[in-house]
């Protein structure tokens, strides 16, 4: 193993597999984690160890671990000072910010914020639920929840929990009357560690691999040939975040052409490239796109 080592926090629970399919995506190959808090990865100036995204910011800021990926929100919620190498628009489920939303029962006559004077609200986010209710001049008691949230939104009279599609909340016919914050994965690293010559160089090697994954997840390859005769209507029609490629043929009248475009248009876009002209059109699929 090396001598000089990154020890990296991988966040356990909801976002776990998220983030090994990610690590994979990039190019990295890791196993054990189905069996060890201490998963193996193909890289030995990599260290993983596996904690939960809530605790997170904490380690990372006491040097306990050099860097570590966790939710915007627990990094607020924990108050802690940290470096953010970049954000991550990915999460357990769709790539979507997730929300910390305050809801309530269907069947209630609490329809605003203010509805909620004196009452009590349940949450794991409890020291941004604090504030959020003082902002507002809002006397309430909030206390921890120790999972289930949405049960207990009968027992007291609100809670403020994570979602990311809504789709637990409608299932427990809750309604959203406000939202809290906003949150998305960060790539956060220790001060100390960020001086650090070979941890810092280390750290945005990876934060470019793992945003390359991201990106690569909504695009494809495209490649055509075409006539030289076709070749500007086709360039009319093709996005590109640059220009296209294209190479001539050993027929020097047909070039191919070969560029990256979103999944969403790729669908609207063939079609108008073989009416345009292109023949052997074919996509694929990409593992990283870096800018």
């Amino acid at each position: 193993m090396s001598d000089k080592v990154l020890k990296l926090g991988i966040p356990k629970g909801s976002l776990q597999k998220a983030t090994f399919n990610l690590f994979e995506k990039a190019g990295f190959s890791i196993s054990g984690y189905e069996r060890s808090y201490f998963p193996k990865i193909d890289d030995p100036e990599i260290e993983l160890i596996l904690l939960r995204a809530q605790e997170m910011s904490r380690y990372v800021e006491d040097g306990v671990i050099d860097a570590g990926f966790t939710g915007y929100d627990w990094i607020m919620e924990n108050g802690s000072d940290v470096h953010e190498i970049c954000e991550l628009r990915y999460s357990k489920a769709t790539s979507r910010p997730t929300r910390w939303v305050l809801a309530v029962p269907e069947e209630g006559d609490i329809d605003k914020p203010e509805d909620l004077q004196g009452g009590i609200i349940a949450t794991e986010l409890v020291s941004a639920t604090k504030k959020y209710f003082a902002d507002k001049n809002i006397d309430v008691k909030v206390e921890f929840s120790w999972g289930a949230t949405e049960v207990k939104a009968r027992l007291v009279n609100a809670i403020v929990e994570l979602t990311e599609t809504g789709g637990s909340l409608r299932a427990n016919n809750l309604k959203i009357i406000d939202t809290l914050l906003t949150s998305t994965t960060r790539f956060i690293c220790n001060n100390q560690a960020w001086q650090d010559d070979f941890k810092k160089h280390k750290i945005e090697n990876i934060s470019i691999l793992l945003n390359a994954a991201i990106d690569a997840k909504t695009k494809v390859g495209l490649k055509m040939n075409a006539a030289k005769s076709d070749l500007d209507n086709l360039l009319e029609i093709l996005p590109s975040e640059k220009s296209p490629t294209v190479s001539t043929l050993a027929d020097e009248q047909y070039v191919a052409i070969e560029t990256i475009v979103d999944v969403k248009v790729e669908r609207d876009l063939v079609p108008q490239l073989k009416r345009a002209g292109a023949s052997d059109i074919f996509t694929y699929p990409l593992n990283k796109v870096i800018h």
